[in-house]
C-alpha cells in the first residue's frame, strides 16, 4: 500500500497549500493536468469574476481573465521545458479596473503523494508600482521635453541677443544685460568727449553709384569705423546716414584727459583705415576714393535714456554734440578740428595749432578751433628719434605707432634675459 492511500488527498492539498492560505500573494496550485486544486483567499480576491474555479483547466482560467493566447502559450512552453516561469506583466482588466500581475510558477514534485505533483504559482499585484513607473517615465519624458523647450528658447535667446548686439554699443548691451535695472538706466550729465565724422561729398557718391555698390562701401566703411571705435573704448550712439556720432565718458570713463585722448587716438585710427581700404572703394565704383571730416569736443552732456514707454534710445544730448557737428562742417578734408576744451586736455600728447576762431550756429561765444598736425603724437614722434648705444646692446626705436606695444616687446626681451641667467645657475 502507498502512503498516500492512507491519508486524505484534499487534507494533504489543504496541508501543503497551509503557508499559502493568508499570503499577499494570489496562490494556486494545479496538478499535473493543469487542473486548479486550490486557491488562497487573495487569489479569489484578485479575481472575483471567477467564482469557483476547482478543477478548471489554468489555460482555459488563465484566458477567462483576460491573458492574452501569447502568454499563454508561453506560460506552457516554459512550464513543461524548464520547469519554472516567470511573466513579469501581465496587463488585465478586472470589474473595470486595469490592473497589472506579474506570475511565478513552477512545476512540483513529490515521491510520497503523486497529488501534489503539478504546478504552484502566484500572482503579484504590481499595479501600484506599473501606475508609480509609468507616472515617473510620464515625469522623466516632460523633463525632457522641458529641458529641450529651455534649450530651444535659451538658442533663440542667444540668437536674439546676437542680433541685438548688432543695434548697440557695446557698453550699452553689456549694461543692459548684465544689470537688473537695466530698463532704467539713469539720465545724467557727464563730462563727455564726443566725436562726430562725416564722408565728404557721401551725397555725389551715393548718387553716382547703384544701391549694391553703396552699400557694400557704406556698410564696410561703418564696419571698420565701429571695430575701431569699440577698440578704444568709445560708446558709439548712433550712424546717421553715413556720419558717426560716438562719444567717451559713458558708461565707462577713464577721466576726462584719458577720455579725450582715446578718442583722437582713435580718429588718427580711422584715418590710417580709410588710406588702407582706398584702393578697395576704388574697385566699388568710388573713382576718388573716401575723405572724411572729423569734428572733437568735450563738455557736459546729458547722457541716459530717452524716448516712450514703447521705445528708449541710449543716447546723449547737449551744445557738445552740436559742437562737434559744426567742428566737422568746419574741417578739411582728411582733417581732425578740435575744440578749445578738448585741446586743453590733450596737448602734451599730440602736435596741434590753432587754425581758426568761429561762433558756430546756435552759439553765442567765439570758439577756438585747432586741428592735429600730424598723425603721429608727441610721445611717438619723440620715441621714433631714440638710439640708445650701450656696452651689450645698441637700441634703436623706430616706426613705432604704439607705446604698449614697445613696451611689450621690451618686456619679452628681458623675460628672455632672464630666462638665461637662471638657467647659467
Amino acid at each position: 500500500m502507498k502512503l498516500q492511500e492512507l491519508f486524505n488527498k484534499n487534507k494533504i492539498i489543504d496541508l501543503s497549500f497551509f503557508n499559502f492560505r493568508n499570503a499577499a500573494t494570489g496562490a494556486y496550485f494545479a496538478d499535473s493536468e493543469f487542473k486548479i486544486q486550490k486557491v488562497n483567499d487573495r487569489f479569489k480576491e484578485f479575481f472575483p469574476i471567477l467564482k469557483n474555479v476547482e478543477d478548471a483547466y489554468l489555460p482555459d482560467v488563465l484566458n477567462q481573465l483576460g491573458v492574452s493566447s501569447e502568454i499563454i502559450d508561453l506560460f506552457l512552453s516554459k512550464i513543461k521545458k524548464d520547469g519554472q516561469v516567470l511573466i513579469s506583466e501581465i496587463q488585465l482588466e478586472i470589474s473595470g479596473e486595469k490592473k497589472v500581475f506579474s506570475l511565478l510558477s513552477r512545476l512540483t514534485t513529490d515521491t510520497d503523494f503523486g497529488y501534489l505533483n503539478g504546478v504552484q504559482g502566484q500572482f503579484i499585484d504590481r499595479t501600484v508600482e506599473h501606475n508609480l513607473k509609468i507616472k515617473t517615465e510620464k515625469l522623466l519624458e516632460r523633463q525632457e521635453i522641458d529641458k529641450k523647450l529651455i534649450e530651444d528658447k535659451n538658442k533663440e535667446m542667444e540668437v536674439l541677443a546676437q542680433r541685438l548686439s548688432k543695434y548697440l554699443s557695446p557698453q550699452i548691451y553689456n549694461n543692459i544685460f548684465t544689470n537688473s535695472n537695466s530698463t532704467n538706466l539713469s539720465t545724467s550729465r557727464k563730462n563727455l568727449t564726443v566725436f562726430f565724422s562725416d564722408i565728404v561729398k557721401f551725397t555725389d557718391l551715393s548718387d553716382s553709384l547703384e544701391p549694391e555698390q553703396l552699400s557694400l562701401i557704406i556698410n564696410s566703411y561703418l564696419s571698420e569705423m565701429s571695430k575701431i571705435a569699440i577698440n578704444f573704448g568709445g560708446t558709439i550712439d548712433k550712424f546717421i546716414g553715413d556720419a558717426i556720432l560716438v562719444f567717451f565718458g559713458d558708461p565707462d570713463t577713464s577721466g576726462a584727459k584719458l577720455d579725450a585722448k582715446n578718442c583722437i587716438e582713435m580718429a588718427l585710427k580711422m584715418q590710417k583705415k580709410i588710406n588702407e581700404m582706398q584702393e578697395y572703394w576704388k574697385s566699388l565704383g568710388a573713382e576718388k576714393g573716401i575723405e572724411i571730416r572729423i569734428g572733437v569736443t568735450t563738455g557736459y552732456c546729458t547722457v541716459g535714456n530717452f524716448g516712450s514707454e514703447m521705445r528708449l534710445d541710449y543716447t546723449v544730448l547737449g551744445s557738445p554734440v552740436n559742437l562737434a557737428s559744426r567742428l566737422q562742417s568746419n574741417a578739411k578734408p582728411n582733417s581732425i578740428c578740435i575744440s578749445e576744451t578738448t585741446y586743453n586736455l590733450v596737448k602734451e600728447y599730440f602736435n596741434c595749432h590753432e587754425v581758426d576762431e568761429i561762433i558756430p550756429k546756435g552759439f553765442v561765444r567765439p570758439i577756438k578751433i585747432y586741428a592735429i598736425n600730424n598723425k603721429i603724437t608727441k610721445e611717438i614722434s619723440e620715441l621714433n628719434r631714440i638710439k640708445q648705444s650701450g656696452k651689450y646692446f645698441e637700441l634703436k626705436v623706430d616706426k613705432v605707432e604704439n607705446i604698449d606695444e614697445l613696451l611689450n616687446e621690451m618686456d619679452e626681451i628681458k623675460s628672455k634675459l632672464n630666462d638665461l641667467k637662471l638657467i647659467k645657475k
